[in-house]
């Protein structure tokens, strides 16, 4: 039989437990949120053929990259380079760009750029003209053409996420409704890191109460393309990949002009940028 005294213990003992696991699992929660750059994709261009080793196309490719590397850790998130032959034509023609997620500018966007850059050129590409790889954090693509402002429907994938919705839980309808109040916010809200240009960001994130859920998405489009080219890549994507998502609790769709992801999970850092709660 045991005494109040034990017992009292006993609750005592299990509430502070109960509390410490709670706190660990919010630390988590949160430490997690925007700190991941996980390596997600990657397509090797093949139908754009091989360089040599030690031609002007790897130099000019290296030089590019290297250039990248280097530039202002506070840059904006967004860079095309280009570099062309003697002879001037687009065989010829070293284009890279890169995109970062708009809340990850910075430091962190510098590094997913260079990890990107090295896991193309010297693992999983080496010596094509062309490829393309997304990071959790950012996408580099490189090519022998200069594709800017035009919208990729060649290159892109899905990942949806494991588990099924339970019935309407969710419904389809409440999803669109999110991404598509988030696009609109993407191609209205101005840039506040651009000084003297009001571009529109590109870029939404935010979260929505349904019932006892949250809902939490996230759009962007790169930064080449105009406002109607990322509603036009949006839309697109979103009816393309839907038989991909519309049964998921969660879903991640990629290409390499737009993408958009929603969770009944937290992913990315509420206090961050052009973040909204509906």
């Amino acid at each position: 039989m045991y005494s109040s005294s034990s017992v009292s213990k006993g609750f005592v003992l299990y509430a502070i437990v109960v509390v410490v696991t709670t706190q660990l699992m919010l630390v988590r929660s949160v430490s997690s949120l925007n700190l991941t750059n996980s390596y997600l994709q990657h397509k090797c261009l093949v139908s754009l053929g091989k360089y040599k080793p030690g031609s002007d196309y790897e130099k000019s490719l290296d030089d590019i990259i290297q250039s990248f590397s280097n530039e202002d850790k506070n840059s904006y998130g967004y860079r095309a380079g280009f570099s062309m032959s003697a002879y001037g034509k687009e065989p010829d023609m070293v284009a890279i760009t890169y995109q970062c997620r708009i809340d990850s500018r910075g430091p962190k966007c510098q590094s997913c750029v260079v990890t990107a850059g090295y896991e193309l050129l010297r693992k999983r590409c080496p010596r094509d003209k062309g490829a393309i790889i997304w990071y959790d954090q950012c996408l580099v693509e490189f090519s022998s053409s200069d594709t800017s402002g035009q919208i990729n429907y060649d290159d892109n994938f899905c990942m949806p996420s494991a588990k099924n919705l339970i019935g309407n839980s969710i419904p389809l309808e409440e999803r669109l409704h999110l991404l598509n109040n988030l696009t609109k916010m993407a191609v209205t809200k101005i840039d506040k890191n651009i000084e003297g240009i009001k571009k529109p960001v590109l870029y939404a994130a935010g979260e929505k109460r349904l019932g006892t859920k949250n809902l939490y998405g996230m759009v962007q489009c790169s930064a080449d393309l105009s406002v109607q080219g990322c509603n036009e890549c949006m839309l697109y994507y979103i009816v393309h990949f839907q038989k991909c998502w519309k049964s998921k609790q969660g879903v991640r769709v990629l290409s390499r002009n737009c993408n958009f992801r929603y969770e009944l999970y937290p992913f990315i850092n509420p206090k961050g940028p052009y973040y909204t709660k509906f």
